[in-house]
C-alpha cells in the first residue's frame, strides 16, 4: 500500500473515532435521561393509585418547620372564645371541704366564671292541629296553614322531619359530601332523630324544586357578570361520565352539571354572546366566546413549565425555564402596581417589555419535541397571557374555579356523583345556592330553612342588584 494511500486514509479512522466518541456521550446522555423518565412516569403512575392521599405533595421535607404557633415575639395576635352573651344554666362549683393534698380546711378568698357552650341532643315534636274545609263557592278543598310547616300532606305523610333537620342534612350532603345514609346517622347521634336515606333524598329533591328559580336568577347573574372564571371536572350521572362546571363571577358561584365538555355546555351558562372577561386553564372550548376577553390561567402555565423543567435535559430545560421565569416577573410586576410601587405608565412600559420578550423567545426553532409542543400552546395563548396586566383588576389564575371545584372533587371520591338526572339537577342547583351563600357572607341555614318552609318556589336574595 503506498503512502499516500495510508495518508489519505489516516484522517479518515481519525474522524470516525471522534464520531464514534461523540456517538458514545450522546447515548450515554440519552439512557441517562430515558432512566430519568422511566423512574418519573413509574412515580406518576403508582401516584394514581394512592387513593389514601389524592393530594399528597410528594415526599416530606428533610427539616420542616416546628408546627404550631411561633415564641415570643413572633408568637402573633392572642384571640380567646369571646363572654356569651347570655347564659341559660347556671350551676356553683363550690370548694371541697378539705384540701385534696393535705386534708386541711379550705379556705374561700374568691369566685370566677367559667363558659361552656354546648349541644343538647334533643328532638323537638310538634302537632299541628290542621283545619280542613271546603270552599262554598267553588267547592274545592282548603286547608290551613303555619308559617313552620314544610308540607301540607296529611293522612299517610302526616308524620314529617322538621325544615331545620332537613337544612343540616342539606349542608351535610350538597356542602359537605355526606351521604344520605351518614346524614341520617348525624342526625340520630346527635339529636336522636331517626330518619331514612330515602326520606332525606325525597326531601332534599323537593327543596331543590324550591330553589330552582333562585338558581335561575343566579344564571342570569353570572351572565351579566363582567369577569367570569371557568373551569370543569368530570362527574358521574348514572354511571355515565358527564361534566361538572363551575362559573363564579364576584358575587355568584354556578354549578352545572352537563353532558358534555364542549363550547355548547359553556354557551349553555354563560350565553353564546358573552362580552366579558373570562378566565380558563386554556381549554380552547372557551376561545369560541367571540365577543369575549380572556386571561389564560399562569398558575397551569407556571406548573407545567416547572415539571418540564425537572424532567428535562440540560439544554432542553432552558426554554421552559425562561417561560417560567417571564410568567413569574410579571406576577411580580402585578404586585408592584397594586401596592403602588410604580405608575400606571411605568406598567404599560414594562408589560410592553414583557411582550417583547415573549415574542423572542417563540420567535426560535425547537428541537425537543416538549420544547415544540409548549411552544405551539404558547403562541396559541400569546394574546391573553398578560391581559391581567393591560387591564388592571382582571385576576392571572382561574383559581377560584379550581377551589370551588375541590368540595365537589371531595365528593365524588365519596360517592362518585348522582344516581339519576334528577338527582344531578338538585345536585348542581343546592351547591350553588349553598357556595353562593357563604361567597357573600349570607346566612346558608337560614335561608335553606326559609326554602323548606315556603309552600312555593321563591327566590332567595342572593342576586346581585335585585333590589
Amino acid at each position: 500500500m503506498s503512502p499516500d494511500r495510508e495518508s489519505g486514509q489516516s484522517p479518515n479512522v481519525e474522524e470516525l473515532t471522534k464520531e464514534v466518541q461523540s456517538l458514545r456521550e450522546q447515548l450515554k446522555k440519552a439512557h441517562a435521561e430515558i432512566e430519568q423518565l422511566r423512574k418519573a412516569l413509574e412515580e406518576a403512575l403508582r401516584s394514581l393509585k394512592r387513593q389514601a392521599a389524592p393530594f399528597s405533595k410528594g415526599k416530606p421535607k428533610s427539616d420542616p418547620k416546628r408546627p404550631g404557633r411561633k415564641r415570643g415575639i413572633d408568637y402573633g395576635p392572642r384571640a380567646f372564645r369571646a363572654v356569651p352573651d347570655h347564659v341559660d344554666e347556671e350551676i356553683p362549683v363550690p370548694l371541697p371541704k378539705k384540701c385534696p393534698d393535705c386534708g386541711g380546711r379550705v379556705i374561700h378568698e374568691d369566685t370566677q366564671p367559667q363558659y361552656q357552650e354546648d349541644i343538647v341532643r334533643r328532638t323537638i315534636v310538634r302537632r299541628f292541629d290542621v283545619e280542613t274545609g271546603h270552599c262554598s263557592g267553588c267547592g274545592g278543598h282548603v286547608q290551613g296553614r303555619h308559617p313552620l310547616q314544610t308540607s301540607d300532606a296529611l293522612g299517610a305523610a302526616h308524620v314529617q322531619v322538621g325544615p331545620q333537620a332537613l337544612t343540616l342534612a342539606t349542608h351535610l350532603t350538597k356542602q359537605m359530601g355526606i351521604s344520605h345514609e351518614r346524614a341520617g346517622q348525624v342526625l340520630e347521634w346527635g339529636y336522636g332523630l331517626r330518619v331514612s336515606r330515602s326520606a332525606l333524598c325525597r326531601a332534599i329533591a323537593r327543596l331543590g324544586q324550591k330553589a330552582e328559580p333562585t338558581y335561575e336568577e343566579l344564571q342570569r347573574a353570572v351572565r351579566h357578570s363582567f369577569i367570569n372564571q371557568l373551569d370543569e371536572t368530570g362527574w358521574r350521572v348514572a354511571a355515565h361520565l358527564e361534566w361538572l362546571w363551575v362559573c363564579v363571577s364576584a358575587d355568584v358561584t354556578l354549578y352545572a352539571i352537563l353532558p358534555g365538555r364542549g363550547f355548547a355546555q359553556a354557551a349553555s351558562i354563560l350565553g353564546k354572546e358573552y362580552a366579558g372577561f373570562l378566565n380558563h386553564d386554556g381549554w380552547q372550548p372557551y376561545y369560541r366566546f367571540p365577543h369575549a376577553f380572556h386571561q389564560t390561567c399562569l398558575s397551569h402555565l407556571i406548573r407545567r413549565c416547572k415539571d418540564m423543567v425537572a424532567t428535562a435535559s440540560a439544554v432542553a430545560a432552558r426554554f421552559p425555564q425562561a417561560v417560567r421565569q417571564l410568567l413569574l416577573d410579571g406576577l411580580a410586576l402585578r404586585d408592584r402596581y397594586v401596592q403602588h410601587e410604580i405608575s400606571t405608565h411605568g406598567l404599560h412600559v414594562a408589560t410592553g417589555r414583557l411582550v417583547a420578550h415573549m415574542d423572542r423567545l417563540l420567535s426560535k426553532t425547537f428541537r425537543d419535541p416538549a420544547n415544540r409542543r409548549l411552544a405551539k400552546h404558547l403562541r396559541h395563548e400569546q394574546p391573553w397571557l398578560f391581559t391581567f396586566l393591560h387591564c388592571p383588576g382582571i385576576e392571572a389564575t382561574n383559581n377560584a374555579a379550581e377551589r370551588a371545584l375541590r368540595p365537589a372533587v371531595v365528593a365524588r371520591k365519596t360517592w362518585g356523583g348522582n344516581r339519576t338526572e334528577n338527582g344531578a339537577k338538585t345536585q348542581q342547583i343546592l351547591i350553588s345556592v349553598l357556595t353562593t351563600c357563604r361567597q357573600q357572607g349570607k346566612d346558608s341555614f337560614d335561608r335553606i330553612t326559609q326554602l323548606f318552609r315556603s309552600p312555593s318556589p321563591i327566590v332567595l336574595d342572593l342576586v346581585p342588584n335585585s333590589s
